[in-house]
């Protein structure tokens, strides 16, 4: 079966990673997405490392299956260039800051007189409206102003940036689910829409319970370390040899955990009967459990853990990931053949369908790989205009 969004074309003017890694869910989807670059530059991450035989791998594992179109759209040749193809697409896609797009006659009012039918997204730092609308932004920004720095890492020590960059890559899944809604209410009444997507919007809403602890218990939610703040215990614990987690959600499992561990002796403990009396006494507790903990190695506990149906499970590095039986036998960790680079390996798609293959192997493209290509065969160049405009340095 051809993927869920085959005859799905999409137009991509975005850079970096939140762009980027939204139309790259929709390639893996099987929607064909033209990537607009800049001519001789390209994408500001394929100057990012680390470079793999000259290519930057981080480029390659968020721009997978898409078409490379070099056109410089800040020429009147090359942003009509543009045009045209969204006259031709379902989708169009942008991650400049507000504004600038409208420079070039490229922003949805204009887009829409001419495909009244076009999808059209705009990922941005903080949304195309509001007082901090034309500020730039970057994930790092984001994640401060969102506040989640306050409530990541140990408590009593400085704001931690989370590992993953989650301002970009959770505007970019927003971004998707905004666009396949649109995708869906075109199908009944015909007409696109502009979709409004900002960096810190979506920081805000993964902020979790976090808004409703500080507006219901007055106080300012800050950094618990591996810890829940509302679960006991619930986080990361050292074993023997290396770390695991353990989650303990109700009294049941609270119970088969506290014989698993050979600690019955703790159901009794007054201060530790219920998970809010654990909560509340977790000073109290963690160095009880950090000294069981260290009796056995990690394997050793979740091997315990796993026969009595407790969830717990090992710390794993990212080469742990990589090499993990489980992760790869999913299709977690894949295979592309760059046109440039040969073999590499980089993480698949997550979204698995009964009917519909999901092809995240598709390598990304090299600088204008598509150029020619597209502009003969979608938009019926012939090859001396396209001559023309490359001598010219509008593709």
């Amino acid at each position: 079966m051809p993927g869920p969004l085959s005859g799905i074309r999409v137009l991509d003017l975005t850079r970096v990673l939140a762009g980027p890694y939204a139309t790259m869910v929709l390639a893996d989807l099987g929607a064909e997405v033209i990537k607009i670059e800049m001519p001789g530059r390209g994408d500001d991450s394929r100057d990012v490392g680390p470079f793999y035989k000259g290519e930057s791998a981080y480029f390659m594992s968020v721009n997978r299956g898409k078409k490379s179109v070099t056109v410089n759209a800040k020429t009147p040749e090359g942003a009509e260039i543009v045009r045209r193809l969204a006259a031709v697409c379902d989708v169009m896609i942008e991650n400049f800051r507000p504004g600038t797009v409208a420079r070039f006659g490229l922003d949805y009012d204009s887009i829409k007189q001419i495909n009244p039918r076009i999808v059209y997204a705009s990922i941005s730092g903080f949304g195309q409206t509001g007082p901090y609308t034309g500020r730039p932004a970057y994930d790092a920004i984001v994640q401060g102003m969102s506040g989640i720095a306050t409530i990541t890492g140990l408590p009593g020590h400085p704001p931690v940036r989370v590992g993953s960059s989650m301002a970009d890559l959770s505007s970019a899944l927003f971004g998707v689910i905004g666009i396949l809604s649109a995708l869906c209410v075109r199908e009944r009444t015909g007409r696109g829409q502009h979709i409004d997507l900002a960096m810190l919007d979506s920081m805000v809403a993964l902020l979790e319970n976090a808004i409703v602890r500080y507006v219901v218990e007055g106080a300012v939610p800050s950094a618990v370390g591996s810890r829940h703040p509302s679960f006991t215990p619930f986080q990361f614990f050292k074993a023997k040899d290396r770390y695991i987690s353990v989650a303990i959600g109700n009294e049941s499992l609270w119970e088969r955990f506290c014989r698993t561990i050979g600690r019955p002796d703790l159901l009794d403990d007054a201060d530790f009967k219920t998970n809010a009396l654990r909560t509340e006494h977790h000073d109290a507790l963690e160095p009880i459990l950090a000294e069981v903990f260290a009796r056995r190695t990690a394997d050793e506990w979740v091997g315990l853990f796993e026969e009595a149906g407790i969830p717990a499970g090992p710390i794993n590095t990212i080469a742990d990931v990589v090499n993990d039986p489980h992760i790869n036998e999913r299709g977690m960790i894949i295979e592309m053949v760059h046109t440039a680079a040969g073999k590499l390996k980089v993480a698949g798609s997550p979204i698995n369908l009964s009917e519909n293959k999901i092809e995240s192997g598709r390598p990304a493209p090299v600088l204008g790989e598509h150029t020619e290509e597209v502009l003969a065969g979608l938009l019926g160049m012939k090859s001396e205009v396209i001559a023309q405009l490359r001598e010219s340095n509008v593709i």
